[in-house]
């Protein structure tokens, strides 16, 4: 079956989890609960930087910035993959500034199974999904009431 699962002390190697990034980065884009794979993303690559798996290099502005005019963001590479993430306040002062997103520059193809990719990034980062998905309940039919002519409930 998986090693990851059978031996959780064996961290996955930097190549594989950056593969599991992508993947998951690249259904975000498309899921239902893109919010949950982004902060997975996010705390996957924020422990790569502190275990010096991953490095911050610069800042670049984003293609879509949200309520403003120009929005940076970090620019973290890990192994031949490259990622954004929000930046926090020391990476202004400590990183510089590449101006706007090479478009030429891309990540390899890579082909991984999303729940392959979920499992090793929450087996990494120990961040697990809250299954608040229980079916919304229906509401109870209730069958019409017909009053007859001239009366009022």
């Amino acid at each position: 079956m998986n090693a990851y699962k059978e031996s959780p002390a064996h961290s996955p190697s930097t190549s594989n989890l950056a593969k599991a990034i992508f993947t998951v980065n690249r259904h975000a884009k498309t899921a239902t609960n893109p919010k949950y794979l982004y902060l997975l993303k996010k705390k996957a690559l924020l422990k790569m930087i502190q275990e010096g798996r991953a490095e911050k290099t610069g800042l670049h502005f984003s293609n879509n910035p949200k309520n403003s005019q120009q929005q940076s963001d970090v620019l973290v590479v890990c192994g031949e993959y490259t990622f954004h993430i929000p930046p926090c306040k020391e990476d202004f002062s400590t990183l510089p500034h590449f101006g706007s997103l090479d478009k030429k520059r891309r990540n390899p193809k890579t082909y991984m199974n999303l729940t392959e990719a979920k499992r090793m990034l929450q087996l990494y980062t120990g961040f697990i999904e809250k299954d608040d998905s229980s079916p919304p309940r229906k509401k109870q039919y209730r069958k019409p009431v017909f009053k007859p002519l001239g009366q009022s409930y």
